[in-house]
């Protein structure tokens, strides 16, 4: 019995896939959301702080977002083949990499994290002090996150995507719990934030472990020291990209902090703000962008080039509608949003205008987004880390360093959206260009 990716009404398939990933997402962002709201009420350098350890929970998060979007694909062309060996294989390199990402992660801790407090926080050793305790705490202890992404890929791939709510339960309901608990009840502050994400995530992956063990036995696991290189190369190939736009993006963050320093260390906050409002609004979008990967995969596997077409249709279509309510809130009342983070009046100055102009930055992104996950899920990792580096890293620093220059702090948000546009003509010749070529030879 063919798997339901290759089966179901695409429509369906397509919600089905990417609404349990719109709710892992939705976790994962809720954690610094959570964060920042609660830490916003110890104080503004607080807030700050977590601003400035963002690019570096984003470097953290690109090595497991990496592998995971490398297995999901492979995974799921392996099933689509009915390579039962091919799957067992992968699945073993997955986690053996997600180790060797949390290890790495240990590495970079211990060498550099003072030296970039000591960078980035401008002299002002509050800043520096808070950052220093939350970040240290999320990268030590970083295993969970690197576990979690890895167990929650394996029930996408195999379209039991519904068990992700086992994982999701646990992991979101630890850290909202916990926040209050470590930050206020045992006055630990930004300490505290750290200590309760981590555990959310060990949870997350405990969850995930249990599940698959017990329902997702399509994709037989366990670890080992020596992993099939091949099964390694595959992940890599697809997830490298992916890994590559989110270190792109945390030196985006790094330099974008850098340029709104010099206007002021609220600025810096307004940013964090809305990047955490970004990813917690955008949630859908990214999710049925990611749900597409493997299907795209597995149709490309089995030979369905028409379902290829289908799929990437609605999921234009549904990523428009999942961030639509979202617009309308960012635009109609951004002074409510902000006030979630007990904004004072120049930071209310500064981010409404923030607000609206990076929520129509996203709007205008969801065709290049979907445009990049359909490529990765063809395996053509090239074309999509061309499209992800100009619109995500390239052209932002570009155009925010040179509107600067007329000193107009507004100017820096329309950067943003100047970037997402000036990629639309580019990511419909890359995709009409490659598919043609690929789909056509399968």
């Amino acid at each position: 019995m063919e798997n339901r990716m290759g089966t179901e009404k695409m429509s369906r398939l397509v919600l089905s896939t990417g609404i349990p990933l719109m709710l892992s997402l939705l976790i994962n962002s809720l954690y610094n959301f959570v964060d920042s709201v609660f830490v916003s009420r110890v104080a503004e350098d607080a807030l700050t702080a977590l601003s400035l350890a963002a690019p570096v929970q984003v470097l953290v998060s690109a090595l497991g977002f990496g592998n995971a979007v490398g297995l999901n694909a492979a995974i799921s062309k392996a099933l689509g083949e009915k390579k039962p060996q091919e799957v067992r294989k992968t699945a073993e390199a997955a986690i053996f990499l997600a180790v060797c990402s949390w290890a790495l992660i240990c590495i970079a801790c211990f060498a550099g994290l003072h030296w970039y407090f000591d960078w980035q926080s401008g002299g002002n050793e509050a800043i520096a002090a808070y950052g220093r305790d939350y970040l240290r705490i999320c990268m030590l202890f970083s295993l969970g996150q690197m576990g979690q992404w890895v167990f929650d890929r394996f029930v996408i791939a195999s379209g039991k995507s519904h068990l992700f709510l086992f994982t999701l339960s646990a992991a979101s309901l630890t850290n909202l719990i916990l926040d209050p608990v470590f930050i206020f009840g045992f006055h630990m502050g930004t300490r505290g934030a750290a200590i309760a994400t981590v555990i959310g995530q060990f949870m997350g992956m405990f969850a995930g472990i249990a599940i698959n063990r017990r329902w997702n036995r399509e994709i037989p696991f366990s670890f080992t020291l020596h992993p099939d290189l091949k099964s390694a190369g595959t992940i890599l190939k697809v997830g490298i990209p992916s890994t590559m736009v989110q270190v792109l993006t945390s030196f985006v963050t790094v330099a974008m902090n850098s340029i709104l320093l010099a206007f002021s260390s609220t600025a810096v906050a307004v940013y964090g703000v809305c990047a955490r409002m970004m990813g917690l609004c955008t949630v859908g979008v990214h999710g049925i962008d990611n749900g597409l990967i493997p299907i795209v995969a597995y149709n490309y596997g089995a030979k369905k080039a028409d379902r290829v077409h289908e799929s990437i249709r609605f999921a234009l279509f549904f990523s428009f509608v999942f961030y639509a309510p979202f617009l309308l809130v960012l635009e109609a009342a951004p002074s409510m949003v902000l006030r979630l983070f007990n904004a004072s009046d120049n930071m209310m100055r500064i981010g409404i205008p923030a607000v609206r102009l990076l929520a129509l930055a996203w709007l205008v992104s969801i065709p290049n987004l979907v445009t990049a996950s359909a490529l990765q899920g063809l395996s053509l990792a090239t074309p999509a880390m061309v499209l992800a580096t100009l619109r995500q890293a390239v052209l932002p620093v570009l155009l925010a360093a040179v509107l600067r220059t007329f000193h107009q702090l507004p100017l820096i948000w329309l950067a943003f959206i100047l970037a997402e546009g000036l990629c639309l003509p580019l990511s419909w010749l890359l995709w009409n260009r490659n598919r043609q070529r690929v789909l056509t030879s399968s």
